[in-house]
Order: structure tokens, then C-alpha cells, then sequence
């Protein structure tokens, strides 16, 4: 009877501590299978933004974004996206923005953003501009990674597709860009007969002086790509921004002007616009004597190649020159 009794106390002590094993094998395993499953989280965070022919690794989605270019803040907000800190004007979020904008820190000015500033709010990535030099791209770029946001034109597509994956607004930004193609479509097959024999200028005034765009670079592409204007042949050997003096203006005289004008681009000439508009040669213009000449059609700081700029300008264009 006590043999049997010890030969139960060994069995039942072998199973306890088989059962043991088991426990600790499976907790061991179990560990295991979180730390794996954990490190593949942590890994799937990690997103490419295949960008202008560079790969950005960033967080996926971004949460904390940095927009420390005009350029990025007009796709934020045409994206519906709150970036955690933007770039001012004259100490406050940029008016035609400010709305959209509303709640974001203020990092500086779009010259040189405070990286100070930047570094305060632990951004997830920094959306700069390739006006950049290459100190102040390195010195963001120490933050985070920066995405160096074309400040052309016609990279529109690019900057926004790029932009939309950062946030997680993919299908947003191509249902953005498929309305803007379609109504540019319609928009232009009205402007070949409306256009066609028309010479359109977009200037904007900074300084006090009056200023001209290469076809693909400001508000230019929506005029002459997108609607298939005539090209000037100003426009066309202009290389980059350059001035239009007043003579060289009267003989273009051109059908119809769009004419930028903002305050803070002109401090040293505050009543530019006042002094160009009432100036007899400028009034004696075909654009003027027609009544086609249209003062900050969109805010004068917009940056003319986002989708916020081409999406509000093509809409003056329909509005004033296509009705």
C-alpha cells in the first residue's frame, strides 16, 4: 500500500513538473511571438515616399508633420490635413490659410524655419522646399527626414501624391487631381475659341517692379498648358523670374493681365500698384482699356504650383476670361 502510495506522489510529481515545462516552453514561446509580432509593428511603421527619384523613409500615416514650405501648406490645406507647425508671415499663419491652418505652431519665416522651433515638436517629417540651400536642407534634415518640396510648377502631381501618402490621403488627392483635369479639359476646349488670338500675361508686382514667369514656372502652366493658351514669346524666352519694364509691356499690350500684388513683397514701394495702375502708358493698354485686368485674382502669396493655387486660379480664369 505505501509503494503504491510513493509510486503515485512520483508520478503525479513528474507530471507537475512536466506540466511546468509545458507552462514555461509556452510562456517562453509566447514571448517570443509578441516581441516578433512587435518588432514587425514597429517595422510596418516605417513607410517609402518614393519622391522626384528619391526614397524618404517616413512614419506611416504621419501624425506630426512639419510644413515649413508655402508650398506644403497649400497641400495641407487643400488636403484637409492639420500639420503640427507651419511657417508664418509677419507673425501669424498666412491669412489665406489661417482657417484651414488654425492651431499649428509657428516655426519662422520661409526663408530660414527656426530648427529650435522644429525640433520642439518632435515631428514624424518635415516638408521643406527645394528653394532651400543645401545648410538649411542638412540642418532639418538632422531633425527628421526632410522631403525637399518642389517649389516648379508642373510638379504639382508629384508634391501632392507625395504629401497625400505621407498623411494617408491617397484616394483624397487623386480624386483632387482627376476633378482639376477634367474641368481643365472642358475649360479648354471654350479657350480655343475664346483665346486663341488672345495674348495673357500674369505679372506680379515685387519691389515696386513688375515681373514675368517661364511657361512652367508660378500660375503660368494653368494658362498656357492646362488651357492651351498662346505662349508670349516674353514667356517663352524667359528662363526664370525676370522683369517687364513699362516699355516692353506696351509692345506686348497684351489682351489680358493678371496681376499679383502683395504688401509684405512690397515694403520699399508700398503704393506700387496705385502708381502702376494710374500710370498713362499702363492705362492706355488694350488689357486696360477693355476692362481685362484682374488685381489678386487668388491671395497674392498663394505659391501658384500647388493644387490650391491651380485649383483657385483656374476657376478666375473660367470666371473672368471664359464666361
Amino acid at each position: 500500500m505505501k509503494r503504491w502510495v510513493l509510486f503515485g506522489g512520483a508520478a503525479l510529481l513528474t507530471l507537475a513538473l512536466a506540466g511546468c515545462g509545458e507552462t514555461e516552453e509556452t510562456i517562453s514561446s509566447a514571448g517570443e511571438t509578441t516581441e516578433q509580432a512587435s518588432t514587425e509593428t514597429n517595422e510596418a511603421k516605417i513607410q517609402t515616399i518614393s519622391y522626384l527619384g528619391n526614397d524618404y523613409p517616413v512614419s506611416a500615416p504621419a501624425d506630426r508633420i512639419v510644413a515649413a514650405s508655402l508650398e506644403a501648406m497649400e497641400d495641407a490645406a487643400v488636403l484637409g490635413v492639420k500639420p503640427t507647425g507651419v511657417l508664418e508671415i509677419a507673425g501669424e499663419i498666412p491669412t489665406y490659410l489661417a482657417e484651414d491652418l488654425a492651431g499649428a505652431s509657428l516655426i519662422g519665416d520661409k526663408r530660414a524655419p527656426n530648427a529650435e522651433a522644429v525640433l520642439a515638436l518632435d515631428p514624424d517629417v518635415i516638408i521643406g522646399t527645394s528653394k532651400w540651400g543645401e545648410d538649411i536642407m542638412a540642418e532639418m534634415n538632422k531633425i527628421q527626414t526632410t522631403l525637399p518640396y518642389s517649389h516648379i510648377s508642373t510638379n504639382w502631381k508629384a508634391n501632392l501624391l507625395a504629401f497625400a501618402q505621407v498623411a494617408g490621403k491617397e484616394e483624397m488627392a487623386e480624386t483632387i487631381i482627376s476633378d482639376y483635369e477634367a474641368k481643365a479639359e472642358t475649360a479648354k476646349l471654350e479657350a480655343a475659341k475664346q483665346l486663341a488670338e488672345q495674348t495673357i500675361l500674369v505679372i506680379r508686382v515685387r519691389g515696386g517692379l513688375m515681373y514675368i514667369y517661364p511657361p512652367g514656372v508660378y500660375l503660368n502652366p494653368v494658362l498656357y498648358e492646362d488651357l492651351g493658351a498662346a505662349v508670349p514669346e516674353i514667356i517663352a524666352n524667359a528662363e526664370a523670374q525676370a522683369e517687364i519694364t513699362m516699355e516692353t509691356l506696351a509692345s506686348i499690350n497684351p489682351d489680358a493681365i493678371f496681376l499679383q500684388f502683395e504688401e509684405s513683397e512690397n515694403t520699399d514701394a508700398p503704393t506700387a500698384l496705385e502708381d502702376l495702375q494710374s500710370n498713362p502708358i499702363f492705362a492706355s493698354l488694350t488689357a486696360a482699356q477693355n476692362n481685362q485686368i484682374f488685381v489678386n485674382s487668388i491671395d497674392p502669396l498663394a505659391q501658384g504650383g500647388t493644387a490650391w493655387s491651380k485649383v483657385k486660379f483656374l476657376d478666375k480664369v473660367i470666371e473672368h476670361l471664359l464666361q
